[in-house]
């Protein structure tokens, strides 16, 4: 396309060789001037007619925008879908276009394609997913009994451009569960103490109405039963710091090298040495040769005399309280047997859970916390330890704890 200097000065250049051929040609003067002023006056014309060159290319058509890229199509998000671990769903016009494994896992295989507001069955997905528009702001929306009863799922929208979402859902079952426990155990631990104290304040006000009027024996038995509840009270709060030590361990693995042949073996001397009426039913069968391990020497005796100590108050007196040790391969078994009423099996999974009691009042009347096997459990998965409870009701009770050994250096 012309420029107008260049249409100007062809139409000029076309005006002069007009009239020079004219003038060759002999015509009349006064018509070549005519001629040469109407070219000029046509030249001038056409110049004032066509567009300059800058103003062509600024009325020229627009260029035609490139269509916006769909975040769910593109190759990378695609990529870091496959990359979370939580289930995260992608929707264009509320259809599935893109489920990570997790998602799948969750929600199966068949969402894919799959109306999103059928994919979540939950009435407060459905609903939300419904009114969503562009500009939604991120809500946390909470899915209770979500995929199954009892357990909790949270849903996160973020809403992208032409009626794109995606969708982020999230396990909260776990932290449910820990804080239902902690509740739980606040209420027991508050239960356990206040019946001790309790009973306490009850005698103590009762010997202080009797004005020294009570005789002997029954002051007796009164200031008997205050030391009992007092000394129960002691330990279980011994045993409320314990556990909650153990806790704060349980993420660092001991390094510290100890024989715990050597431990055992002192723990039942201790337990001989007491006033314990069962001191002489503990057999100790631990052999000669030494138990070399990483651990902490304190847990582990603590964990000892646990398990020994439960045994001795639940197996029938005059029974043997049977504590062996014995090497499997790279690790050492501790096992404690009694010979008591047993464990039906339906009690065995919670036997560990705090403040658990197949018989209540037995538990109490023999002095337990409902806190010993919670610390076992505690104690043996910090030294990365298996625990094990095989009972059968009328014959007794077998527990036992597997450790690693120490690598021979």
């Amino acid at each position: 396309m012309f420029d107008r200097l260049s249409s100007l000065v062809i139409a000029l250049t076309l005006v002069a060789i007009a009239a020079i051929f004219a003038t060759l040609a002999g015509g009349d003067p006064l018509s070549i001037a005519i001629m040469v002023i109407a070219g000029f006056l046509a030249a001038a014309v056409v110049y004032s007619a066509l567009p300059a060159l800058s103003d062509a290319k600024s009325t020229g058509p627009a260029p035609v925008a490139a269509p916006p890229v769909s975040l769910l199509r593109h190759p990378d998000f695609a990529h870091w879908v496959d990359q979370e671990k939580e289930p995260l769903i992608g929707a264009a016009d509320n259809i599935v276009t893109i489920a990570n494994d997790a998602a799948i896992r969750l929600l199966g295989r068949h969402i894919v394609g799959a109306d999103v507001r059928t994919a979540i069955r939950h009435p407060a997905a459905t609903d939300w997913l419904s009114q969503i528009g562009e500009n939604a702001q991120l809500d946390t929306i909470n899915l209770i009994d979500f995929p199954r009863p009892g357990q909790r799922w949270t849903m996160r929208i973020a809403a992208l451009s032409g009626r794109e979402q995606i969708i982020f859902l999230s396990d909260r079952s776990a932290i449910d569960a820990a804080d239902r426990m902690r509740s739980d155990f606040v209420a027991n631990a508050s239960h356990e103490l206040r019946t001790p104290l309790a009973a306490i304040l009850g005698y103590v006000e009762t010997l202080q109405d009797m004005n020294g009027e009570t005789d002997g024996p029954t002051r007796h038995r009164f200031l008997s039963i205050i030391e009992r509840e007092a000394r129960r009270m002691q330990q279980l709060v011994i045993d409320l710091l314990s556990i909650s030590r153990v806790e704060a361990d349980r993420f660092r693995r001991p390094t510290t090298p100890i024989d715990l042949a050597a431990i055992v073996q002192t723990t039942i001397a201790q337990l001989r040495d007491s006033e314990h009426p069962r001191a002489k039913d503990v057999v100790a069968k631990l052999g000669d040769n030494p138990q070399p391990m990483l651990g902490d020497e304190a847990q582990l005796a603590q964990l000892a005399h646990n398990i020994i100590s439960n045994a001795m108050k639940y197996g029938h007196a005059g029974t043997p309280v049977t504590v062996e040790l014995a090497r499997e391969g790279s690790r050492v078994r501790l096992s404690v047997t009694d010979e008591g009423d047993g464990i039906a099996p339906d009690h065995l999974p919670r036997l560990t859970e705090r403040f658990y009691r197949v018989d209540e009042a037995r538990s109490r009347s023999v002095g337990g916390t409902g806190l010993g096997l919670a610390i076992v459990k505690h104690i043996s998965e910090r030294h990365q330890g298996q625990l094990d409870i095989d009972s059968e009701v009328g014959k007794g009770t077998r527990v036992s704890v597997t450790f690693p050994l120490a690598a021979k250096g």
